[in-house]
């Protein structure tokens, strides 16, 4: 019997007491441009990016794209490989919004998952919903659209589930009353300028995985 199983985290993860920006410090962080963005915007001077413009559940694997110490180019997932660290964000999907099949979406970020666990055993695997795109992004009417957003955010949330990581729901904090991303967060309808940066870097600190502060969030709600 798994009764001595801990109980998995509520699905999204809830919000909890504000932390130091000293609670990133082995943290990954894996993604596209946008959490590119988070690294070069938010002001946070801690944890460890590993991203790529462009990148994918797939690219990951095997594109160089990841310049190490040495100079030499090795794929994102490699890069984070050689990296100790106890949590490991990850936000991909904007650029796979184009994919024919959703199913290749999940199976290959399922793939993902298993990798990122199998290098890092110990570490908590977060995965963060996609935020929307706005009005900028909306108006063109190509594949990269919130309806399809959040058919993928659907997903995430499913793998989460199945592969028992941790859910944050990125996308509700920067998502304003009329379902979009508020012009004054982003420079061009899907990337985030510092002020959007900034209130997605709030939302990881107060929604960390600290096991007594999710505890403490769920008596109060």
């Amino acid at each position: 019997e798994a009764a001595e199983e801990p109980e998995l985290p509520p699905c999204p993860l809830p919000e909890t007491e504000r932390v130091e920006d000293t609670y990133f410090d082995s943290a990954v962080f894996l993604g596209d441009s946008r959490t590119e963005g988070l690294f070069l915007y938010s002001g946070l001077k801690t944890g460890h990016f590993y991203t790529s413009v462009g990148a994918t559940v797939e690219s990951v694997f095997s594109k160089k794209s990841f310049e190490t110490e040495s100079g030499k180019k090795v794929p994102l997932l490699d890069a984070a490989a050689a990296r100790d660290c106890d949590k490991v964000y990850i936000m991909l999907g904007i650029n796979e919004l184009g994919w024919s099949k959703t199913k290749t979406y999940h199976d290959q970020y399922a793939k993902l998952i298993d990798r990122v666990r199998e290098d890092h055993p110990e570490a908590k695997i977060v995965l963060q919903s996609i935020p929307p795109v706005g009005a900028k992004q909306e108006a063109k009417k190509t594949y990269v659209n919130n309806e399809r957003i959040a058919v993928y955010n659907g997903i995430i949330k499913e793998l989460a589930v199945e592969k028992e990581c941790y859910f944050l729901d990125v996308a509700a904090c920067l998502t304003g009353g009329d379902g979009l991303l508020p012009k004054e967060w982003n420079f061009d309808g899907i990337h985030l300028n510092p002020k959007g940066c900034k209130v997605w870097l709030e939302y990881l600190r107060t929604h960390s995985l600290e096991e007594e502060a999710i505890a403490a969030a769920l008596e109060k709600s």
